[in-house]
């Protein structure tokens, strides 16, 4: 599961990334609204993290951004704003939950599972399919042709980051932020991509898939027919 925290105060934020890089997410961070429209166009979020209050604005008009391009990605407000009305305009403008500061970690990772699972309770996005290719997004099992293919964890990611991305060129750079986070950003060599896609596109044509991956030469690759 990917996440974006948006959150301005460093130290809270890198917590919040450390332990939920334990629990097996992986975590993007930003600290303004701008930065968060960035990641959001180049990025596809399981769970959104948000601020209210941020250096170039206030949180919710962000909120009113994700509701109308990105619909089915989860928000959760993370506010030190405790007072009812704060509560009540925060999930009336469409935040999934509402956790004051300061919380324990485990509970924003409750809530976290909270929320995501409702998604998976009402359908959405549970089964991911292109072609001969389907992926359970609750199971995280994927099959090829109806045959079950065996894919790591960082495979599966990379199936799962090409297939919601089609049609769109994906630098290699883009592709290591999103398998491994925002360190490999300044990475002068991202090749070790290269072995994770290799095995990706081995495994599924030994299920007799099709290589939807083309090569773009001098900027990336893109998943097509």
């Amino acid at each position: 599961m990917k996440l974006l925290l948006i959150e301005d105060h460093s130290e809270l934020a890198q917590n919040i990334i450390h332990f939920l890089q334990q629990e097996n997410y992986l975590c993007d961070w930003v600290d303004t609204l701008s930065l968060a429209k960035d990641h959001l166009s180049m990025y596809e979020y399981d769970c959104i993290l948000l601020d209210i209050t941020l250096p170039d604005g206030l949180g919710l008009t962000l909120l009113h951004h994700i509701k109308n391009n990105y619909s089915a990605t989860k928000v959760i407000i993370i506010s030190a704003q405790n007072s009812l009305d704060y509560k009540i305009l925060g999930l009336d403008s469409g935040a999934d939950d509402y956790i004051t500061k300061p919380f324990p970690l485990p509970e924003l990772h409750s809530r976290i599972k909270a929320v995501t699972r409702r998604s998976a309770d009402q359908g959405i996005h549970q089964i991911l399919k292109f072609n001969e290719i389907e992926v359970d997004l609750d199971s995280m099992e994927c099959k090829v042709n109806g045959k079950n293919l065996t894919l790591t964890k960082k495979e599966l990611n990379l199936l799962i980051y090409f297939i919601n991305n089609k049609n769109r060129v994906l630098s290699r750079h883009a592709i290591a932020i999103h398998l491994w986070g925002e360190y490999t950003y300044n990475l002068d060599n991202v090749d070790f991509i290269y072995q994770h896609l290799k095995n990706l596109r081995k495994k599924i044509a030994e299920c007799g898939g099709v290589d939807y991956v083309q090569t773009v030469y001098g900027l990336g690759y893109k998943w097509s027919e």
